[in-house]
């Protein structure tokens, strides 16, 4: 269910920075990323480098920034995608494959075990934490955020998915 909100969450604040006049969208801003772009491509190198992490794989990723800025489209398309896939993984486990460890590398060091199911956890509420930046961006150009909280979700589209 957490993948599912995370998923719809980010599809509803991608929908309203697409609202953003592009001048907004590719605004330097006093943020931790330094604008909404920065943002969505941490958001999204954080979800490859746990998704890597999950699968046992090589992400490929040597930083949690990128150095290339795509455009909104791109990483609406990437987010919209890597959601899918969070979310056909976490249905895919059953209890005793989410209690497994994981053992990885953190990309500036150091190695790290937890379950996979605290890894997906971990993905959901960073990706929370980052929208909150996001949502604070749309205040800053003027435009409400969305309401993407999980209680809403439940209300609004899980409810309705269980029925």
């Amino acid at each position: 269910m957490l993948a599912c909100y995370s998923k719809w969450a980010n599809s509803r604040i991608l929908e309203t920075i697409n609202e953003l006049p592009v001048s907004e969208i590719t605004k330097k801003r006093a943020s931790i990323f330094g604008g909404i772009l920065p943002t969505l491509a941490h958001i999204y190198i954080i979800n490859r480098i746990w998704q890597g992490h999950l699968l046992g794989k090589d992400h490929g990723y040597t930083s949690r920034r990128s150095q290339i800025i795509e455009t909104l489209d791109q990483y609406s398309s990437q987010l919209n995608e890597i959601g899918d896939w969070y979310i056909s993984y976490a249905n895919s486990l059953n209890e005793q494959e989410l209690n497994e460890k994981v053992l990885f590398n953190f990309v500036d060091g150091g190695s790290g075990e937890m379950n996979r199911s605290d890894i997906l956890l971990h993905i959901v509420n960073h990706q929370t934490f980052h929208r909150g930046h996001l949502s604070d961006m749309l205040y800053q150009s003027g435009y409400e955020p969305p309401s993407i909280d999980l209680p809403v979700f439940h209300r609004n589209v899980f409810s309705k998915m269980n029925r």
